[in-house]
């Protein structure tokens, strides 16, 4: 009968008691990416929204068409004459299609 004193599985085991929390690392990491990249979106919506409305175009329109198709419904945009542009863009999950009920505020004015 042979005993079991060997080392042989160790690291399987050890891999798989691991891997979890490996996962949701790397989750909240893209997660952080993701509001990185929505946080750069909304400015750029705001500066195209306060463009378009110096020239007297359609802020709302095109500060939406600066943000990826995704985004655009759920969007806010205030314009309000002489302050600029204000933009709230809702911060979506990694998992699925899921939004939080946090947004991501950009502002921008191009004065005369």
């Amino acid at each position: 009968m042979k005993r079991l004193r060997g080392e042989d599985g160790q690291a399987a085991v050890e891999f798989v008691a691991v891997l979890p929390f490996v996962m949701v690392a790397a989750l909240v990491a893209w997660q952080l990416v993701l509001v990185g990249h929505i946080a750069w979106s909304a400015a750029g919506a705001a500066r195209s929204g306060a463009r378009a409305a110096l020239v007297g175009a359609d802020a709302g329109r095109a500060a939406r068409s600066a943000l990826p198709a995704s985004l655009r419904n759920a969007t806010r945009v205030v314009a309000a004459p002489g302050a600029g542009v204000r933009v709230s863009v809702p911060i979506p999950l990694v998992i699925y299609k899921w939004r939080t009920p946090l947004r991501v505020n950009a502002a921008a004015s191009l004065g005369r």
